[in-house]
């Protein structure tokens, strides 16, 4: 099996050199500078107990590849840039039975590559990871590098994701196949709808009474919508063993992924996909979402003005409601 990382950032990357370490065959889609630094150097891997410079492939796009059977490809880029890629794939000749996994915040990811891949699961992502510099990703986790739970979309759990679980349990990450991955990929969204927040004022946020109110008004949508999802109880138990986040060459991890975008000045970010998904639900069902449309808003408004990270204090927002 041949693992095709589209989108080696903080969790592709992370990904992609943990499978590289244990001796799979990877290779790693990127561009840019990152790209540069890959094809000359491989990739540096820094995590709690040290630095590795990994020795991986490298290619800025899938048409560089020559696709055969055993291939895999792990989805790692943001979802604003999922339609993209898929593009690039069938551009490049992929074949229309490659496996693609979603290793992606949301959960509209999935229904956008099944339109163009019968095989396509996807996979929640508890893993801690960092991106700011060319060629250079994070794990904060440890000993486990992080959760990977995978299964087919929409649902079930066949042999090919048991193979590919193994792979990673045996990466140094703890992965399950599961029948109902959905349905944790909407708990996992739960999680991710304080990104926006935490990128806007900063770190305390998360446990400030405008993280609560977002999370309990997703909750309530995804209700009304009929929507399953994980209960925290279920998730605290998955998540007993990890991951641990720890510090990194002395430090903290800043941020998340958004925070992340924010501070690379990236020109888009995923809250249509995170918060976004809570409005559109809630329109569909009926009913009111005016934290998360607040939010989602606020995150076209930090790209438009290439605001920094913690450009707001969390009462300037609360007083937008």
């Amino acid at each position: 099996m041949r693992f095709v990382i589209h989108g080696a950032g903080g969790v592709g990357g992370v990904v992609g050199g943990r499978l590289a370490q244990h001796g799979h065959d990877v290779v790693l889609i990127a561009r840019g500078a990152h790209l540069d630094v890959l094809r000359r150097d491989g990739l540096r891997l820094e995590d709690p107990d040290g630095i590795e410079q990994v020795p991986v492939e490298a290619v800025g796009h899938p048409a560089e590849l020559d696709w055969r059977g055993g291939d895999v490809v792990l989805l790692g880029m943001k979802s604003q840039h999922t339609a993209g890629a898929l593009d690039d794939l069938i551009a490049s000749g992929a074949p229309a039975d490659l496996p693609v996994l979603c290793l992606q915040n949301g959960v509209a990811n999935e229904r956008r590559v099944l339109r163009q891949f019968a095989r396509t699961y996807g996979v929640c992502v508890m893993l801690p990871a960092e991106h700011l510099e060319p060629g250079l990703v994070r794990a904060y986790s440890a000993p486990i590098t992080g959760n990977l739970d995978l299964g087919g979309y929409p649902s079930g759990a066949d042999d090919l994701a048991t193979e590919i679980a193994d792979a990673l349990s045996s990466s140094g990450f703890s992965s399950l196949p599961l029948d109902d991955i959905m349905r944790w990929k909407h708990t996992k969204l739960l999680m991710n709808l304080g990104n926006i927040l935490e990128a806007a004022v900063g770190r305390e946020s998360r446990s400030g009474e405008l993280a609560t109110r977002v999370v309990a008004e997703g909750e309530s949508v995804l209700r009304s919508a009929g929507i399953p999802f994980a209960s925290w109880e279920e998730d605290a138990e998955r998540r007993k063993d990890g991951p641990t986040m720890k510090r990194v060459a002395g430090e903290l991890r800043d941020g998340g992924s958004t925070w992340q975008s924010l501070a690379r000045g990236a020109t888009s970010i995923e809250t249509d996909d995170l918060n976004g998904e809570i409005v559109l639900q809630a329109r569909l069902a009926g009913v009111d979402a005016p934290v998360n449309e607040m939010l989602q808003r606020l995150g076209h408004e930090l790209i438009a003005t290439h605001a920094a990270p913690g450009s707001f204090t969390e009462a300037e927002l609360l007083a937008r409601l």
